[in-house]
């Protein structure tokens, strides 16, 4: 398997939530670890990106806070790729708990056999997926942090200066034929939701 590097963000407020969303304990295991065991097959290393480590599971990853911090989810994008070692990054958000390991392999192979730098779901027009996603670490590095010199915060307001490849609705649902990887959760009722649609599988 060529390297890559996941990239797990959990340095989010959980402010709808109220109680940190790494910490739920989806049937019965932290959501943070649920996707660690998702992930880790395909990774040759786990990066967790946070801003206390010491809330979090104990889990055999690399545990780092924003190497900028104060810039939000951006923030955490650069520090995503600062940190990995791998030339790929697969960067997903810790409230996906049905995160699709096909759809960041296949969007790694294709970066590879592309050359492009991010391979991205765009479900509707416009709208699309930063945190289930693959970058290519340096070229990708750069341009956040122009970006961020910009005092931009859209995780996305840096794609047009690198190439972008778009993994459509077609291509998702070839790894995701239920539709559930992009389900994420920012409310008490979402998880509830989620955990229901978890049993029935």
């Amino acid at each position: 398997m060529e390297p890559l590097s996941v990239v797990i963000q959990a340095g989010g407020n959980s402010n709808r939530m109220g109680t940190p969303k790494s910490l739920l304990p989806f049937l019965g295991t932290p959501l943070l670890e649920r996707i660690y065991n998702i992930l880790a097959p395909i990774a040759s290393e786990v990066i967790v990106v946070a801003n206390d480590e010491r809330i979090l599971p104990d889990l055999p990853v690399r545990f780092t806070s924003d190497t900028i911090p104060g810039k939000g989810a951006i923030g955490g994008l650069y520090t995503a790729m600062e940190e990995s070692r791998c030339e790929l990054v697969a960067v997903v958000a810790c409230d996906l708990p049905f995160v699709n390991p096909g759809i960041l392999l296949g969007g790694a192979n294709l970066l590879r056999q592309t050359g492009m730098d991010v391979a991205v779901p765009m479900l509707i027009e416009d709208y699309y997926e930063p945190l289930h996603a693959i970058y290519r670490r340096e070229t990708c590095r750069q341009a956040i942090l122009h970006a961020i010199q910009m005092e931009k915060r859209r995780l996305i307001s840096w794609y047009s200066e690198v190439k972008v490849l778009e993994l459509d609705e077609e291509f998702c649902r070839r790894h995701d034929p239920r539709n559930l990887a992009f389900f994420n959760i920012n409310t008490p009722e979402d998880f509830k939701r989620a955990e229901t649609l978890a049993k029935e599988i």
